[in-house]
């Protein structure tokens, strides 16, 4: 997780920042900044049906066991979003996909609803990489190493519209890219429900 402190500090020096201006012109009019939003949350899978209801739910205890943590951390300022996820206790030397997603997680996989996109294709599912491609989504596919451990991130040039990103869903393999497949990553393994900025 020594990414996601890393990732916190640079936000948090850049926030506190003062603005420069120079010498040689006279200072800009201010221009309204959304405000730096900053997301650190972590957990442990658990299935839906677990007696004490975990944010992280895994649906495919094979391959994302309960037990396996994932953390992550999200940082936006200015028009930029960078996104971290970090997990371990998965199953070592496994490619994994994974996405943001625009809601919750639920009972069942489907609850998660679609990928969230920056400019919404508006034929759902979206497999057109015109939409579905990682400058309009947020993709963090993943190769765990041989001890079940990995780390994946995503730069965007946009930031998450408020409400419209409430998960990170962990897929069955790495992301397609061909026209009629893209964004398509097999069968939502596990969730982690995380309102990001």
């Amino acid at each position: 997780m020594r990414t996601a402190l890393t990732l916190t500090a640079i936000a948090l020096a850049a926030a506190t920042l003062p603005a420069t201006t120079s010498t040689a012109a006279a200072p800009a009019a201010p221009t309204a900044q959304p405000p730096v939003g900053i997301v650190l949350k972590a957990a442990r899978f658990a299935p839906p049906t677990a007696f004490v209801r975990s944010d992280a739910i895994t649906y495919d205890t094979t391959l994302v066991p309960a037990g396996a943590f994932i953390g992550v951390a999200e940082i936006g300022a200015g028009g930029e979003t960078h996104t971290e996820i970090g997990l371990h206790g998965l199953l070592p030397d496994r490619a994994y996909g994974a996405h943001v997603h625009t809601k919750p997680c639920g009972y069942t996989p489907e609850e998660s609803g679609p990928h969230y996109q920056n400019d919404v294709d508006p034929v759902q599912p979206s497999t057109d990489p015109a939409y579905a491609n990682p400058e309009n989504e947020v993709w963090l596919d993943f190769t765990t190493d041989s001890r079940g451990e990995a780390t994946a991130g995503s730069v965007n040039d946009w930031r998450f519209r408020r409400g419209g990103a409430r998960s990170i869903v962990v897929h069955e393999h790495g992301t397609a890219t061909d026209p009629g497949h893209a964004g398509t990553a097999g069968d939502r393994l596990a969730c982690f429900s995380v309102r990001l900025k």
